[in-house]
């Protein structure tokens, strides 16, 4: 697609002045218990060879990136892990210090005084006094049944903590293509270049309907799914489009591909927001088709919504 299609990804959170990861209270190093997968890494083709990137998002040119090994999750971060983290140092997100989050319209579930308004620009995003990791809908709802479902309403600074407590660090941009491709050079999705399966079954966690109005759920979830959902990549990766966005560790820019190294990118030394891969389910093809491999986003290293999570990546090489 060669126009610009706009995000709905979420709206970036009005902070002014530039803000860090807070600091996590000492303790003993954390128990992160999400599966790995080792990489050998080597070289791939990175970047949209299909003409579907979108205007501005920067996912051209195509270029060789040389990576080492790396192990990385096979899921996303849940609830369950993220709450291990919390009760081991007493950790408080960035949602629940400024007192509000980004929500999904149809996925509130608060009191009518907690209910700051839509988002300007994007108005099927509200800001939610009380919305956060434990409340992902707002004050009234709760992570009842949602253990296993990836966290949600963590800021990019939140996910660097989380890394802090664990000896672990984000995926470079270039980690997560690589991971995310499964082995299949240029392909679109995780499993190749058809979204709908055979037999007419969805194999990622996206919108199906009229956006932002009307979800058929066909795919069975308005919101999140549990992170081993659908199938896993070739690599044995789970959901790494759809479902939610995970926070990588570069900052974006649009032109990077224009000059980014061959070997181990990190993204440009400065910049204003962080990357985001992988979409989310709020994606749909009229509005936004960023659930591609290829496909980047970015925010503000302080916002935090309804539709972002995170994965890590070991500190040292797979032996």
């Amino acid at each position: 697609m060669s126009e610009e299609h706009p995000s709905c990804c979420a709206p970036s959170r009005p902070v002014v002045g530039i803000s860090a990861p807070p600091p996590v209270p000492a303790a003993e190093p954390g128990r992160h218990e999400v599966e790995q997968v080792a990489l050998a890494g080597g070289e791939f083709a990175m970047g949209d060879g299909t003409g579907d990137g979108n205007t501005g998002d920067g996912e051209v040119p195509v270029h060789q990136v040389q990576l080492q090994p790396f192990s990385i999750d096979a899921t996303s971060v849940t609830n369950q892990d993220f709450e291990r983290f919390v009760e081991a140092t007493g950790y408080r997100t960035e949602a629940e210090t400024f007192g509000f989050s980004a929500v999904f319209h149809l996925a509130l579930k608060t009191e009518p005084a907690e209910f700051m308004g839509p988002a300007s620009g994007t108005p099927w995003w509200a800001g939610v006094r009380g919305a956060d990791w434990r409340h992902p809908g707002g004050s009234l709802s709760d992570l009842d049944g949602l253990d296993d479902h990836p966290v949600v309403h963590v800021s990019w600074n939140d996910a660097v903590a989380y890394c802090s407590w664990a000896g672990r660090r984000l995926p470079s941009e270039a980690e997560w293509e690589y991971a995310s491709r499964g082995g299949l050079e240029g392909a679109r999705y995780p499993w190749g270049d058809e979204l709908i399966g055979p037999d007419g079954e969805w194999r990622c966690n996206i919108w199906q309907g009229v956006f932002p109005e009307r979800n058929d759920l066909e795919d069975g979830y308005l919101t999140t799914a549990p992170v081993r959902t659908f199938t896993p990549n070739g690599y044995g990766l789970w959901q790494t489009v759809g479902n939610v966005w995970e926070w990588c560790a570069d900052w974006f820019g649009p032109r990077y591909y224009k000059f980014t190294p061959g070997e181990d990118p990190r993204g440009p030394s400065l910049g204003a927001a962080r990357v985001m891969r992988g979409g989310s389910y709020l994606c749909h093809d009229s509005y936004c088709n960023r659930y591609r491999n290829s496909a980047r986003s970015s925010n503000t290293p302080e916002s935090s919504m309804g539709n972002a999570g995170f994965r890590t990546v070991a500190l040292t090489p797979p032996a």
